[in-house]
Formats: C-alpha cells, sequence, structure tokens
C-alpha cells in the first residue's frame, strides 16, 4: 500500500484541448469542468484507492495504481481537484479473490471515497463489500459480470464482452473460419458466445471455442490445436489470454510450417504495442494482426494531455505504457472523478454524493477518447448480464509495420450484438 501526497512543484496551466486544434497540456482531464485547482481555497482532502493485480503469475497491471499516483502528483501540483488534496491509495489485488477482499476491506477501513480505475476479475468478492459500505467503484477494467450489474458500478468501457463482441465483427470481414483461444476460467467461459454474436451476425460460421490455462508457461499443442481448426484458407486465430496471450503467440509461431496462411487477432489488453515491439515489431508474429480495443490508437493526438503529465509527473516510472489499456481507462476513470468532484461544487466529496451526481445524470466529457458518459437509466444498454454498460463502442485496429494503427476511423457500434449475444 502507498499513498501519495500534494506534490509542491508548479508547471503552467495549460489551454484547453480541442482534437482538431494543436496539442496542448492537460485541461482535457476536466473536459468542459474547472481545472484542478480553479476555484482555489483549501478543502478537505479527497481520498480514493486504485487496485490491480502485481508480481503475479498470470495477469499483472502495474501501470494502473501508477498512473493513479502520476495523475494525484499533476492534480495536486494545481490545487488538487476543485481546492480538494487528491490523496490515491493503492492496493496489490494479486489476482486473487483473497487478494481482491483485502483491498476492497481496505477501501473501507481507509473510508474512501471512491474505488477508481481498477483491475479485479473478482467483481463477486470485492463489489460486496463495497456495496455494504456504498461506495462507487469508477472505470474498472471490464472483467466482470459484477462491474456491469452492481448499482454502485460506473463503468467507462463495455469490458471483454465489448471487445469480444467487436472482435467477432472485425474477424467477419476478413475470415472464413475462427479460433479462440480463451483462458479456462469462470471469466473466460462466456467469450466464445460474445465473439460468435459479432461473426453470426454478419452470417459467419461460430468459432471454435478452445480454453487454455491462463498461466501455462507454454501453449504448443494449443497453438497446433488452433491452427489446424482455422482451416486451410482464409484462417484466423484470435487469442484473448491476458499476459500469456504473449506465450501463446510465441508458440504459435513456432509450430513447424504446414502450408497454412492463417492470420492471427487478439484485443487491447492481451496485445497492445510494448507487446508487438518486444516480438520484432514488423517482422513479428503480430505483423498484420487485427486487434479490437475501446478506445482510439494510442498515436492518437486525443491522448497527448495524458502522456504530458505522464511525462512531467511520472518521473520515468517504467510501469506505465501510454499504449497500455489499463493505463488509459485509468486516466478516463479519474477523468471522471475530476468531473464529479467539480460538480459537487463546495459540497463535501462523499461516497454518497458521487454516486448521487452520477446516478442523476452528470455528463463526462473525456476529449473524444469515449462517446460522452452517463450513467442515467435511459442511457444504459439494458442487455441482460450487463445492463450498466453505456459505453458500447470499440475501435478496430491492425498492426502494420510494426506500429498499432486504425483500421478504420472512428467507432464502432456494439450495442446490437451485444444484446443479440444475451437474448
Amino acid at each position: 500500500m502507498s499513498m501519495t501526497g500534494n506534490g509542491r512543484r508548479r508547471i503552467p496551466i495549460p489551454l484547453k484541448f480541442r482534437a482538431a486544434a494543436a496539442l496542448v497540456a492537460a485541461s482535457l482531464l476536466t473536459g468542459c469542468g474547472a481545472l484542478p485547482g480553479a476555484t482555489g481555497g483549501s478543502r478537505e482532502p479527497v481520498t480514493v484507492m486504485t487496485w490491480a493485480p502485481e508480481d503475479t503469475k498470470a495477469t499483472n497491471m502495474p501501470g494502473m495504481p501508477a498512473m493513479a499516483e502520476a495523475y494525484a502528483r499533476w492534480a495536486n501540483s494545481r490545487g488538487g481537484l476543485n481546492g480538494h488534496e487528491l490523496r490515491v491509495i493503492t492496493c496489490n489485488e494479486g489476482n486473487t479473490a483473497t487478494g481482491a477482499a483485502a483491498c476492497a476491506r481496505k477501501a473501507v477501513k481507509e473510508q474512501v471515497a471512491a474505488v477508481v480505475g481498477s483491475y479485479s476479475q473478482h467483481g463477486r468478492t470485492f463489489m460486496a463489500i463495497l456495496e455494504a459500505a456504498r461506495i462507487p467503484y469508477i472505470g474498472g477494467y471490464g472483467l466482470s459480470d459484477e462491474e456491469f450489474t452492481s448499482y454502485l458500478s460506473y463503468p467507462v468501457n463495455g469490458g471483454q464482452v465489448a471487445l469480444l463482441a467487436g472482435n467477432g465483427i472485425q474477424l467477419a470481414a476478413s475470415c472464413e473460419r475462427v479460433s479462440l483461444v480463451r483462458p479456462d476460467t469462470i471469466a473466460g467461459d462466456y467469450l466464445h458466445a460474445l465473439l460468435n454474436s459479432g461473426l453470426t451476425r454478419s452470417k459467419q460460421r461460430e468459432a471454435y471455442d478452445i480454453p487454455a490455462a491462463e498461466d501455462a508457461g507454454e501453449y504448443a499443442a494449443v497453438a497446433s490445436r488452433s491452427r489446424k481448426r482455422a482451416g486451410k484458407e482464409r484462417g484466423c486465430v484470435t487469442a484473448a489470454l491476458g499476459e500469456r496471450t504473449a506465450h501463446f503467440f510465441d508458440s504459435f509461431r513456432r509450430l513447424p510450417s504446414d502450408g497454412r496462411d492463417v492470420r492471427v487477432s487478439s484485443v487491447l489488453g492481451s496485445v497492445d504495442q510494448m507487446l508487438v515491439d518486444r516480438t520484432g515489431g514488423a517482422s513479428g508474429p503480430f505483423e498484420g494482426a487485427y486487434i479490437t480495443g475501446w478506445y482510439p490508437d494510442a498515436g492518437d493526438p486525443r491522448w497527448q494531455p495524458m502522456r504530458q503529465v505522464i511525462k512531467e509527473h511520472a518521473f520515468g516510472d517504467n510501469r506505465i505504457d501510454p499504449a497500455d489499456a489499463g493505463v488509459q481507462t485509468t486516466w478516463i476513470a479519474y477523468t471522471v472523478l475530476n468531473q464529479v468532484v467539480a460538480a459537487l461544487g463546495d459540497h463535501e466529496v462523499t461516497p454518497g454524493r458521487i454516486a448521487l451526481t452520477l446516478d442523476r445524470g452528470l455528463t463526462v466529457d473525456t476529449g473524444g477518447l469515449t462517446p460522452e458518459l452517463r450513467w442515467r437509466y435511459e442511457d444504459m444498454l439494458g442487455t441482460p448480464g450487463f445492463p450498466r454498460i453505456v459505453n458500447r463502442e470499440v475501435t478496430f485496429q491492425v498492426v502494420r509495420k510494426g506500429r498499432l494503427v486504425a483500421q478504420k476511423s472512428g467507432f464502432v457500434d456494439v450495442g446490437p450484438t451485444l444484446l443479440d449475444a444475451r437474448s
């Protein structure tokens, strides 16, 4: 556990960022609201928590708490959020239900105003603890059902369900047959149906479902099976194994040649620019790969304010990769928090007031990184199992010359596909 205090270094307040204008520093964090500290004055600190797994044998997301700490330093260097010092407590969730519960209990003990920008697949464990203390959960990564069902959860993306449904749509245009390699876990069990919802919406045949161990060291047998199932022509293999996706595709590229030309695919969070670079860039296994994401590609100018904050306030922290979907989600989640605190004005910032402000329809502007976010009942998708999805849009990207770039401009609405999948 660690806590950030009030930074003292001052840097000039930037101009308001607009996507079509010249890139400037981090005013986008507040969208249409006031800059941190703009009202002046000293107010009670706002304490929040960000948790994520670190140093585990499966998926690790150290960049998320690191981004939260950098955000706090940035905000506090400008007087805090609407005059409130922002204190961020971080917690290693450990990729276990026990760890998730421990982090949630710590959040209750520390009387945090919200849990913001966090990662855990153990929603059943942590959400019950937060609900009992009436602590809102803002901008989780989107791995568990509870993040899209709890009345105190405010998701900023469509989670894994939107990515897999979108990936199906993306692959349907190019692939005759598709193999899906996914975790052999409760969270992974429904990914096959979601991918199929995107494929069959375009009248493609269903994908072959290939469960795999989430923490395996190599995947030679799974890779061989997935390639065979993909067929001989226009075959595609897509994998969503989190951090272990790299191990799978390493095994895949080592398979002896059998004359098949199989294209690979994945979703952001399993494949990112750092992984593409680490595995050989343009000459590596991901060249030409189709990737589905929640947000614009990492080179998009709308990310420049976040990059500026990282440059000036992360102090070379190599845990933070601006292209990482977890870091990006944390940035957006704290953008939500910032605008909620601004909307509260002179009122005390409490868990109840944060939840009430969001429930009553506060519109959050993320500067084009997502559609405008709002969590009224009528804004929610309402699909069975995931009723609280308010951002049902994804992006299609492709690895071209070693860089993850947009395959097509703009967002793709997967809302109708998700409704089909759950019906």
